[in-house]
């Protein structure tokens, strides 16, 4: 047996948060919707993906946001995303702690600690 790739990650959402979930994931990030299958579109929740990137929201009663546990996810332009999660009132912390990359942590609207990191190449 052989780990070959994740084929998606899911987030809890608290019930009733869709709408919220598609102007984070969907408006914010550039990801698009993809209907959820007959079977499981019943449990509420929404799912999004982009290229092989796949993100479900998944809807958990008690909900309780992952301020330790994250995503990571490697963005192109870290800056320009920061500023535009900041302008639509999302908590954005900057970090460098991590060498050799660029990154900030984007809360989404439900708690969420996401990652978005982009590596850079140091002048020697």
């Amino acid at each position: 047996m052989t780990l070959e790739a994740i084929d998606h990650v899911q987030l809890a959402i608290p019930s009733g948060g869709e709408e919220k979930a598609r102007a984070f994931y969907g408006a914010l990030l550039g990801l698009r919707e993809r209907p959820k299958p007959a079977a499981l579109a019943g449990r509420g929740g929404c799912w999004f993906e982009g290229g092989a990137l796949k993100v479900h929201c998944g809807v958990e009663e008690p909900f309780r946001p992952a301020h330790k546990a994250h995503i990571a996810f490697r963005v192109d332009n870290v800056r320009t995303l920061a500023a535009r999660a900041t302008r639509e009132g999302f908590e954005v912390v900057d970090d460098d702690e991590l060498p050799g990359h660029e990154r900030v942590f984007i809360f989404d609207p439900f708690g969420n600690r996401l990652e978005f990191l982009r590596p850079v190449i140091e002048a020697k």
